[in-house]
């Protein structure tokens, strides 16, 4: 049970990123596609992530205050190396809400406000990119190894990965616009899901390939010959996921599409996980060893028990009240 508290508490922190990219991407990319949709399709493409945005940076609040009480080494290894990116994202993300509320209220100057909010959303994105990159490569340990050296954030590997993230981002974005409208804008989406997503199945290649040589501790395990038979697993699942996806736009399919998106937006989450295991901060510290006190650790398991389920039902049903097609545009 000892050993399990430190494992339950990297799931949970797990799940609330991947929770917070999966529902704040969809707006992050509707965002970046305005500058593609005409006046009136902006106002449906804003309505449709207007009842429900408030809530996604949520997830990523308490996946990090999770992570700052559950791995307090991890937390304040890492966040010395990221401190420049994390702040200009943070600083991205007050600065989109200030937008989006200004354009909801404006009534002459929409433009401005809507490439304000499109250059926002690809600045946020790009810098998630650049800091999951980054992570991914790993940091370099001094001579004591909870201090870690400010290796160069611009690389080719997270410049690449920052590149992919805003493809990504857009797809999910896209296939929510299928999702939640119709007539001439869910068109125009069906065309720009089925082209960004063969420039994400490219990017998501380069990158698993980039990827294995980071470092040589994931090489080892990639090269070695003995777990071809489990992570070859990763890759066909993905390739099935694309041909599904493929044949859904094709088929002109609504809701299926988006959560395909999703599905494909684990599978190289899974991939790192993998890579990464059993590393906090890559390759250098396990979770094991920054793991909190289980004292420390039982007693935050009581807080999650009570949060997680309350977050998820709020999130749960203000997805359920606003269900169905956005055909008119929306205000508060």
């Amino acid at each position: 049970m000892e050993h399990l508290l430190p494992l339950t508490f990297i799931l949970i922190i797990g799940f609330m990123i991947i929770m917070y990219v999966i529902l704040d991407g969809f707006t992050l990319g509707t965002g970046m596609l305005l500058p593609f949709l005409k006046n009136d399709e902006k106002d449906i493409a804003m309505s449709v992530i207007l009842p429900t945005w408030d809530g996604n940076q949520t997830w990523l609040v308490l996946g990090a205050a999770t992570l700052y009480g559950s791995f307090p080494l991890a937390f304040s290894t890492i966040l010395p190396a990221l401190y420049i990116p994390l702040i200009l994202m943070v600083l991205g993300l007050l600065f989109r809400g200030v937008v989006f509320e200004f354009r909801l209220k404006a009534t002459h100057g929409k433009k401005r406000w809507d490439i304000v909010f499109a250059g926002a959303s690809l600045f946020v994105t790009f810098i998630q990119g650049l800091v999951l990159g980054h992570f991914v490569e790993g940091f370099t340990p001094v001579s004591d190894v909870t201090l870690v050296v400010e290796d160069p954030l611009f690389t080719v590997f997270s410049l690449v990965t920052a590149l992919s993230l805003i493809f990504g981002y857009s797809l999910l974005g896209s296939t929510r616009l299928i999702f939640k409208t119709e007539g001439e804008i869910q068109r125009k989406m069906y065309r720009v899901a089925g082209r960004g997503s063969i420039v994400v199945a490219i990017a998501m290649v380069v990158v698993s390939l980039m990827t294995m040589f980071v470092h040589p501790e994931v090489k080892a395990l990639w090269f070695n010959a003995r777990y071809w038979p489990w992570l070859g697993i990763l890759p066909a699942v993905t390739g099935i996921l694309f041909v599904f996806f493929w044949y859904s736009l094709y088929r002109k399919k609504e809701h299926l599409p988006y959560w395909l998106a999703v599905f494909l937006f684990l599978c190289p989450y899974a991939g790192f996980i993998v890579s990464a295991y059993p590393y906090i901060v890559p390759y250098h510290i396990t979770f094991w060893q920054a793991a909190a006190p289980n004292n420390s650790l039982r007693f935050l398991l009581v807080g999650m028990v009570i949060m997680l389920p309350v977050l998820l039902f709020y999130t749960g049903y203000a997805y359920h009240i606003f269900r169905g097609k956005v055909k008119d545009v929306l205000h508060y």
